[in-house]
C-alpha cells in the first residue's frame, strides 16, 4: 500500500476498463496539473532542483501513462517506483522511497513529471536532449488487448505471473476464493508466510518494498472480510500477526512501517471479531495469553478494545487469567527493581488497572499501583488517582509519602503536584519551599519558569527572582573553581548559558548580551543573540557569524555547506551595514582557500550570487 501526499491507500485511476474518452480526459487533467510552478510548490526548491538533476541525467526509466496515471521507475540509491495521477482536479502521487513513504512529493516525483512533459528541456547541467515521445501509448495497448481472445489473454497473464512474484501471489489468492471446494484458507496462510519471510536481514533501503508486499496480502485479507469471511479472517489475522512479530527482529524498521502493519492487522482482527462473534471465552484466552507474552505490544489493552466482543463471559475469563499472572508479581518498595525484567510486569499491571477502571474501583486501581513503589513517580500516580476521584486528603497523604520516601532528587512532577495541593490549601510557604528545592537541584530555565509560576500565585515573584538569579551566579562561580578532572556530566556549567537563556526568555536582550560577553555561553545562544542584535548592533553580530563558519564547514556534508553559504550571505550584508563592504571579497577568498578541498562547498561558492542583498 503506497503512501501519497494525501495518504491514499489506493489509486482509482489504476482500475482497468475505463472508456477511451474518459481515459483521454484524465490524461488531459493530469497534464494540466504538471506545470513547473506546481511541481516546485509541491516539492520545495531543493527537491525540485534535485528532481531536475535526476531528469537531466536520464535516471527516469520505464515511464508509462495509462488512464490518467503516470508510472515510472527512477534510479536513485536503488530503483524507486513512482505513480502520479489526478484526483478531484488535484495532483496525487506516491513513491516507494523513504521520503515518499512519509507522504512527501519527492525529487523522484519531480523527475518523472519533467520526463513526461516532453516540451520541458533538460537542465542545463546536462547536454542530454529530451527523450522522444512514445508513438505507442497504453491506450493502444488497451485496444490491442480488447481485441484478443480470452485464451491468448490467459496465456499472456500466466507468462507474466511466472515472472512476477507479486502478480503470481495475487492470482493464487483470487483462485483460492474461487475454488470449487470453497475458500482455501491455506493458500492465504502460504501467501502470508511468503510475504513476511525475510530470508536474510532486510536493510532500510529494501524495507519499504518489503512492507509493500505484506500490505498487498493484508489488502487481500481485508477483501475477504468485506466478502463475508469474517471467521477465516480472524484466523488469518492472528497467523499474520505472529509472523510479523517474528520477522520484526530481522527488519530495519526505522520509518515505523512494520509497526503500522501490526496496527492494521489488529484493526482487521477486531473488525472480523465484531462481525463473526467468536466464542468469547476462547477469544479472551487467546487475547490475554498473547498480550502477556508479546514483545511488540500486540493486543495491548485488549480487555478495553474488545470489551463489546468479549462481553461479561469473556471478560470474566480474561480477569481470571490476569489474576493468576498478577499473583506471581512481587511487591516492590523504594530502591527495589523487578528481578525478571520490566516489560512483562508493565503489561500485566496495565491489564489489571484496566480491569479495575472498568469496574469503577478506585481503591482497586490504587491497590494495583501499590504493588510497585520503587520510584517517586509511583507515588505520584497514586496521588493523581485519588485527586481525580476528588479524594484530596488521600492524594496529599500519598504525595507527602513519596517525597519522604525519595528525599533526594525526587520526581519533579511529584513535587509540583504536592506544591499545587499546598497552594489549594493556602499553604503557600510549604509550596514554595518544595519548588525552591527543585530549583536548587536543577537551576535551569525550565525550573526557573516553574518557580515563577508558583511565586506569581503569591504575588512574590520579584523577591524569588532575585534569589534565583543570585543562586545561579553562585552556582557558576562554584563551577569555575571546581578543578576536579572527573566532573559529572550533571555538574553545573562554568559559562553563563543559563543566565543568557533566562534573560532572553524575559526579552532582556541587553542583559543577556552582557552575561555572554562577560562569562561566555553556548554556540547556539551566541547565534540567537546575533539574530536579535544584528538590526541595531550589526558590529556585535558580525564576529559571531564569522566564528560560526569554521564549525559549520567542519561538519563536512552538503547540508552544512548550504548553511555556510547562508551565513556568508548574512556576513556580506552585515559588512555592508558596518561600512566594511570592501573587506568581504578578501574574506570570502580566505574562506575558499582554507576549504578548497571541500569540492561541493567550492561549487556552491562558485554558483552563489554575492551581490549585496542577494539571497536575502
Amino acid at each position: 500500500m503506497e503512501k501519497s501526499g494525501k495518504q491514499k491507500t489506493s489509486n482509482p485511476a489504476l482500475r482497468p476498463g475505463a472508456p477511451l474518452d474518459e481515459s483521454a480526459a484524465k490524461t488531459g487533467t493530469l497534464k494540466a496539473l504538471l506545470d513547473r510552478r506546481a511541481l516546485r510548490r509541491l516539492a520545495g526548491a531543493q527537491s525540485f532542483e534535485r528532481g531536475e538533476d535526476y531528469f537531466a541525467k536520464g535516471q527516469v526509466r520505464s515511464i508509462t501513462e495509462d488512464n490518467g496515471t503516470l508510472t515510472a521507475k527512477v534510479l536513485g540509491a536503488r530503483p524507486y517506483r513512482v505513480n502520479l495521477w489526478a484526483e478531484r482536479s488535484e495532483l496525487d502521487y506516491s513513491c516507494t522511497c523513504p521520503m515518499g513513504s512519509d507522504g512527501a512529493f519527492c525529487k523522484h516525483c519531480v523527475a518523472v513529471a519533467l520526463a513526461w512533459l516532453g516540451d520541458i528541456p533538460p537542465s542545463p547541467k546536462s547536454p542530454r536532449k529530451g527523450r522522444d515521445k512514445a508513438t505507442i501509448t497504453m491506450d493502444d495497448v488497451r485496444r490491442y488487448l480488447a481485441g484478443q481472445e480470452t485464451t491468448a489473454l490467459v496465456e499472456l497473464l500466466m507468462q507474466h505471473a511466472m515472472e512476477n512474484d507479486r502478480l503470481r501471489q495475487r492470482l493464487l489468492l483470487h483462485a483460492a476464493k474461487g475454488s470449487p471446494k470453497g475458500l482455501d484458507v491455506s493458500a492465504y496462510r502460504r501467501a502470508i508466510d511468503t510475504a513476511v519471510d525475510t530470508g536474510e536481514f532486510i536493510e532500510y533501503a529494501a524495507a519499504s518494498d518489503y512492507g509493500q508486499g505484506i500490505e498487498e496480502v493484508i489488502d487481500s485479507i481485508d477483501d475477504l472480510l468485506r466478502e463475508g469471511h469474517a471467521r477465516e479472517v480472524i484466523e488469518l489475522a492472528e497467523h499474520a500477526l505472529a509472523a510479523v512479530e517474528e520477522a520484526l527482529g530481522s527488519v530495519d524498521d526505522s520509518d515505523g512501517r512494520m509497526g503500522e502493519i501490526l496496527e492494521r492487522l489488529q484493526q482487521v482482527h477486531l473488525e472480523a471479531c465484531k462481525k463473526a462473534r467468536p466464542d468469547p471465552e476462547e477469544l479472551a484466552r487467546r487475547l490475554c495469553e498473547w498480550e502477556l507474552r508479546a514483545q511488540w505490544d500486540t493486543f495491548f489493552g485488549a480487555v478495553e478494545t474488545y470489551a463489546s466482543v468479549l462481553g461479561p463471559r469473556g471478560i470474566a475469563v480474561y480477569r481470571q487469567l490476569a489474576d493468576a499472572a498478577w499473583a506471581k508479581v512481587p511487591a516492590l518498595g523504594p530502591g527495589r527493581s523487578e528481578p525478571e525484567g520490566h516489560a512483562r510486569r508493565f503489561r500485566i499491571t496495565h491489564m489489571m488497572e484496566l480491569l479495575a477502571r472498568q469496574a469503577g474501583d478506585v481503591e482497586g486501581v490504587v491497590a494495583i499501583k501499590q504493588r510497585d513503589l520503587s520510584s517517586a513517580y509511583a507515588y505520584l500516580q497514586i496521588a493523581e488517582t485519588y485527586a481525580a476521584a476528588r479524594k484530596h486528603d488521600l492524594a496529599l497523604e500519598w504525595a507527602e509519602r513519596g517525597t519522604k520516601a525519595f528525599p533526594k532528587r525526587t520526581d519533579a512532577r511529584l513535587r509540583e503536584f504536592l506544591a499545587r495541593e499546598y497552594h489549594r490549601r493556602k499553604r503557600h510557604d510549604d509550596a514554595m519551599a518544595l519548588i525552591w528545592v527543585e530549583f536548587t537541584e536543577s537551576p535551569d530555565l525550565e525550573r526557573y519558569r516553574v518557580l515563577k509560576e508558583h511565586a506569581d500565585r503569591m504575588g512574590q515573584w520579584k523577591a524569588w527572582r532575585e534569589r534565583a538569579i543570585a543562586l545561579l551566579r553562585e552556582s557558576i562561580a562554584a563551577a569555575k573553581n571546581d578543578t576536579r578532572a572527573d566532573r559529572s556530566i550533571w555538574s553545573r556549567t562554568r559559562d553563563r548559558s543559563e543566565l543568557v537563556r533566562i534573560f532572553l526568555s524575559e526579552r532582556q536582550v541587553d542583559a543577556a548580551w552582557r552575561e555572554a560577553v562577560e562569562g561566555g555561553c553556548s554556540s547556539e545562544l551566541w547565534m540567537d543573540l546575533a539574530s536579535k542584535r544584528q538590526k541595531e548592533h550589526p558590529e556585535d553580530a558580525l564576529p559571531i557569524l564569522q566564528r560560526q563558519i569554521e564549525p559549520t564547514l567542519n561538519r563536512k556534508n552538503n547540508e552544512a555547506y548550504r548553511a555556510a553559504i547562508g551565513l556568508l550571505r548574512q556576513i556580506r550584508v552585515l559588512m555592508g551595514r558596518v561600512g566594511s563592504e570592501a573587506d568581504f571579497t578578501p574574506y570570502l577568498e580566505s574562506v575558499r582557500a582554507s576549504h578548497k578541498a571541500k569540492r561541493n562547498f567550492v561549487k556552491l561558492l562558485d554558483h552563489a550570487n554575492w551581490e549585496l542583498g542577494a539571497g536575502r
